[in-house]
């Protein structure tokens, strides 16, 4: 005779992951403010940089974990994390180890997600009739290019690109591939700011994370955007058939 009791339970454990995330980004949001900031960064690059020389692999081992936390349960500092990653390590490889830690945090909350609501409600979704259904189907018919466009355009909340495909039944690979993909060009160019802090330091003055926003360094990006879009466009045009 199967045993009912536990199932309650076990239907509440898919969920501890999300609630265990949601709950420690509030108390970071609250908590961490005042150590994962720039002037924290400024403060301590003296130390950073010794151990660094002392301890290489580790302070890359521990920088990339501590990333990965950071995104995972969506805490603040994330961009001080990418200007400490130039910091530390130059454009590259701190571009490369700020990339792997992000995909690796955004896969984290990716999971957790899809196991806590995003099966439910693609399945839904999948079930469902009229605008909702058709929706759906749109999206899984452009799932690539929809997955890279979230991660080129600026003004998409990294942590809202991270939870969208889960509620959407996107597979593992596909949001890996474009997450570690698609997030390469704004990383570049926020570690490359980082590279040149100790500049900044010496000067007393403060990073322009504005740089961003310059017509040379944006229009590149949304070109990419525009490009991930095309395909899009083009089925459109074409009602919506297959290239």
């Amino acid at each position: 005779m199967t045993n009912t009791s536990n199932m309650p339970k076990r239907g509440m454990a898919r969920y501890a992951p999300l609630i265990a995330i949601v709950i420690v980004a509030l108390v970071g949001a609250f908590t961490l403010g005042d150590y994962l900031n720039f002037e924290a960064l400024r403060d301590n690059r003296a130390a950073l940089l010794a151990f660094r020389d002392q301890h290489y692999m580790v302070t890359v081992v521990v920088f990339i974990a501590a990333y990965v936390a950071i995104v995972a349960f969506s805490l603040p500092g994330a961009t001080i994390a990418t200007l400490t990653g130039g910091f530390l390590f130059a454009t590259f490889p701190g571009a490369l180890f700020n990339v792997t830690g992000a995909t690796i945090g955004a896969t984290a909350i990716f999971l957790a997600a899809r196991w806590g609501l995003g099966a439910r409600l693609g399945a839904r979704m999948e079930t469902s009739e009229g605008k909702i259904k058709k929706i759906k189907d749109g999206i899984d018919e452009n799932q690539w290019e929809m997955l890279f466009l979230i991660r080129l355009v600026p003004a998409i909340p990294f942590f809202v690109a991270n939870l969208l495909p889960a509620f959407l039944e996107v597979p593992l690979h596909r949001f890996v591939i474009s997450t570690f993909l698609g997030i390469i060009p704004g990383t570049v160019v926020f570690t490359s700011i980082g590279a040149g802090l100790g500049e900044v330091f010496a000067r007393g003055e403060t990073p322009d994370l504005g740089v961003i926003f310059e017509p040379h360094i944006l229009l590149p990006i949304l070109g990419l955007s525009v490009l991930a879009a095309l395909p899009i466009i083009v089925k459109a045009l074409r009602g919506g058939k297959a290239l």
